[in-house]
């Protein structure tokens, strides 16, 4: 890749240990339709994820400090920012599908007012098939009201898609630097990081753009960080939390009642 070539959008692989799935994430990156920058970013430099940048042709970032979800993130977004206006943090357990950036930059061009852009989603399993997406066919449900992009600016529309759980699927995003400055994430949540951010930026100047079309992939596995904060009770404690800044205690209470249904779905990897 030309790194002098200027590029409206930078992939920021977030990288965390040695994840087995990285180089199928970087594998995909490389088949998009568009070229755009890809950089990684990581707090845990190693041999592997130095071997898959050597073999791909992206450069390494290293933060220094101990691991943590949010400090991760923001310096992914960071470095990304440095190098271009419209950045999206790659998960290293997912895909993008070819037409990605395509599909972006046809947004952006139309909506340079564009703060956040998201779309549909495949779920995977850690083998790479397709599992049951029926927790993804209820956020297009909340994400209804952001297809009407010419109001998509509009406070009211925005949170439509966040006020009854979270509709946008936070590898799925891009952010436009112009609206959304660092540091992007400023909570110290270890699994709602991202509705939490959203809900802050629907508030602020911007237009969500959503296209109802799967343009990436989200991977569902064992050792996910999903898993993890479901294992742990973190993610119905945090969770409950958003919601109670939305809602009243009862109607936090109906909706966590629904929406922890939604856990199931990382039962259906066989690797678990």
């Amino acid at each position: 890749m030309n790194t002098r070539k200027h590029y409206k959008h930078c992939f920021a692989v977030a990288a965390y240990g040695e994840s087995p799935y990285l180089p199928l994430l970087l594998h995909s990156l490389t088949m998009q339709s568009i070229e755009s920058r890809v950089i990684i970013c990581t707090s845990t430099p190693n041999r592997y994820i130095t071997k898959l940048s050597a073999q791909f042709g992206y450069p390494v970032y290293v933060r220094n400090g101990a691991h943590g979800l949010q400090q991760d993130w923001n310096f992914a977004y960071e470095m990304g920012a440095e190098r271009s206006e419209l950045v999206t943090i790659a998960h290293q357990d997912d895909l993008y599908f070819p037409d990605y950036t395509k599909a972006l930059l046809h947004a952006f061009q139309h909506f340079p007012d564009m703060s956040v852009f998201c779309c549909r989603y495949d779920t995977i399993d850690g083998e790479g098939n397709t599992i049951d997406g029926s927790s993804e066919k209820v956020k297009r449900i909340l994400r209804l009201r952001l297809k009407d992009h010419a109001h998509a600016d509009r406070t009211i529309v925005k949170l439509s898609a966040l006020r009854y759980g979270n509709g946008i699927g936070c590898p799925s995003c891009t952010y436009h630097t112009k609206y959304c400055p660092a540091p992007l994430f400023r909570n110290d949540y270890k699994f709602v990081i991202d509705w939490d951010t959203l809900i802050r930026l629907a508030r602020e100047p911007g237009r969500f753009i959503c296209i109802e079309k799967p343009l990436m992939a989200y991977r569902v596995h064992a050792g996910a960080e999903t898993m993890r904060n479901i294992e742990n009770h973190n993610r119905e404690k945090e969770e409950r939390e958003v919601f109670r800044k939305l809602h009243s205690a009862p109607v936090t209470d109906m909706l966590m009642h629904f929406y922890k249904k939604a856990y199931g779905a990382y039962q259906q990897d066989p690797k678990q």
